[in-house]
């Protein structure tokens, strides 16, 4: 199926912009944002439908390397506390 949207052109170069960092064609970006938003009205209204959205969306788990998270944020706080500001 094929439908014709005509978008204002500061849009456009936005989305241009978002597609081109992430090595995307424009279409293929715009298929991708339909595809994976939520429809209308179903937003995550408690933090358990927020882990089950993460859940389907692959954003819970996708780092098996790291098997201790809390060890991990230690990690990540005491490099930032030890880095220097130019």
């Amino acid at each position: 199926m094929s439908i014709t949207v005509d978008l204002p052109e500061d849009l456009q170069d936005e989305l241009s912009a978002e597609a081109a960092q992430l090595g995307l064609t424009l279409p293929d970006y715009i298929l991708r944002i339909l595809s994976t938003g939520l429809p209308v009205g179903r937003t995550p209204k408690t933090g358990a439908e927020l882990v089950s959205y993460w859940q389907s969306e692959g954003l819970i788990g996708n780092r098996p390397d790291i098997t201790d998270s809390q060890a991990r944020a230690r990690q990540i706080r005491e490099a930032a506390e030890r880095r220097t500001r130019p």
